[in-house]
């Protein structure tokens, strides 16, 4: 009978795929890293909503979650990192989303919170993250987007996989029609023959010994990433490249683009309310960054980046992504230090003299930062931006330390006020801006 037909073809067929599987994983395993000794790249709370199983729609419920990222995944635990790191030990395992082959967008209409962003993979689960705070929601965009983009790409997999979905989500009665009408088309002898090829395919392992191969011949013969730029292949991007990095490539000590964004914002945005406060729309943020980091022409009085908080929310990421802060590792106890001090004037000269000791870029760019928002504390009655404000804003941005478990708290009032000392002595610490 066909329905009986149709019923043996998909148990061999489900078969079959376990068979590939273990096969495709037996080939990969002395080539990719299992995910469990993967490095951890980036953690924290983030709001988060299952919103696809498999390809089945799921009612979407946010709850908060620690969420662990690392080169090829993305782990969920419902509890504290410390409660997390307890249950690891005893064998529990967590929620896990493999990257590879991942798709992430910004997803507005899928809910009415702000700052939502979706992940959809291979294996049709979808997820959607999201959290209040700016900066952190595009840090794990960014974060997330990089991971996936290093990843190798298997368009022939991954479409296989999207089809497979497809036809789960279609109705017993499409399937059964669907194969019916195959069994019937198809000649005695060439169903023999269809069974014939899946059976042996199964049971072949050359398929095995032909990725492996291929894998190794891949890895051993690319080109090594030093050499790529060397030819000038792949260039680091100015988004997430070190200071020194960025400076070094436009042969200069402030960031072109640096530059770009204080001019524009003297040019029309000194009078603004909240100026470095308010954000700016996050996905024009993000295009912005994006022309940036492909070094294409860039214009800021060009319309679609009229909203001046799209240029501040941009140059704030620029320092916010910055692999070792404005103020480099190595210098931050000393500043700490330095605010420390019970005389204003010795807390003056001991941070003066810590700033002429840091590299050309960082004084450099420092000082042309500063300089810059001495501008917007003189126009504070109209943009209500105080030194205050801008030592929350750019103190934890600019300054922080390599290992900040344990005292954020701490921490994050020295950095304010750091900030807020070079702002308001920014004359006898940095000289005047013709100097």
């Amino acid at each position: 009978m066909p329905g009986e037909t149709f019923i043996r073809l998909c148990a061999m067929q489900t078969q079959i795929s376990r068979h590939r599987r273990n096969h495709s994983q037996h080939a990969l395993k002395d080539v990719i890293p299992p995910l469990e000794q993967l490095m951890v790249e980036k953690e924290g709370y983030l709001q988060k909503a299952k919103i696809a199983d498999g390809g089945k729609k799921l009612r979407k419920n946010w709850s908060t979650s620690w969420i662990v990222l690392s080169s090829r995944k993305l782990e969920f635990y419902k509890e504290s990192k410390q409660q997390a790191l307890s249950n690891m030990k005893t064998g529990h395992k967590p929620e896990s989303v493999d990257l590879c082959g991942a798709h992430i967008e910004w997803a507005k209409e899928k809910s009415s919170r702000k700052n939502v962003f979706q992940i959809t993979t291979v294996s049709g689960n979808e997820f959607l993250l999201q959290s209040d705070i700016d900066f952190i929601i595009l840090d794990w965009f960014h974060a997330i987007k990089n991971a996936i983009d290093r990843l190798p790409k298997d368009p022939s997999g991954s479409s296989r996989n999207l089809e497979l979905f497809k036809i789960q989500r279609s109705s017993s009665t499409e399937l059964l029609s669907h194969y019916d009408n195959d069994i019937k088309e198809q000649k005695p002898e060439h169903r023999k023959s269809l069974m014939f090829r899946l059976h042996h395919s199964a049971s072949d392992t050359s398929d095995k010994n032909r990725v492996k191969s291929r894998l190794k011949k891949f890895i051993t013969r690319r080109p090594s990433l030093k050499t790529l730029q060397e030819k000038g292949l792949i260039k680091d991007q100015i988004f997430g490249s070190h200071l020194h990095t960025v400076c070094e490539r436009e042969n200069s000590t402030v960031p072109r683009f640096v530059k770009q964004c204080i001019e524009a914002v003297e040019k029309r945005g000194l009078d603004v309310d909240g100026i470095y406060r308010v954000s700016g729309n996050l996905a024009t943020i993000q295009k912005l960054r994006f022309i940036v980091n492909q070094e294409e022409k860039l214009n800021l009085d060009d319309s679609q980046w009229e909203d001046i908080h799209v240029v501040t929310g941009a140059l704030k990421m620029f320092f916010r992504e910055l692999p070792e802060p404005l103020f480099p590792y190595s210098f931050f106890e000393r500043f700490v230090e330095a605010i420390k001090k019970q005389d204003y004037n010795t807390r003056i000269e001991t941070i003066k003299t810590l700033v002429q000791k840091l590299p050309p870029p960082n004084r450099d760019t420092m000082k042309i930062l500063f300089g810059h928002l001495t501008k917007i504390v003189a126009k504070a009655s109209k943009n209500l931006m105080s030194t205050q404000s801008l030592g929350i804003v750019f103190g934890p941005t600019l300054l922080r330390a390599e290992d900040e478990t344990g005292n954020m708290a701490i921490h994050m009032v020295y950095q304010n006020q750091i900030a807020e000392l070079m702002l308001t002595e920014y004359s006898k610490i940095f000289g005047s801006e013709e100097d």
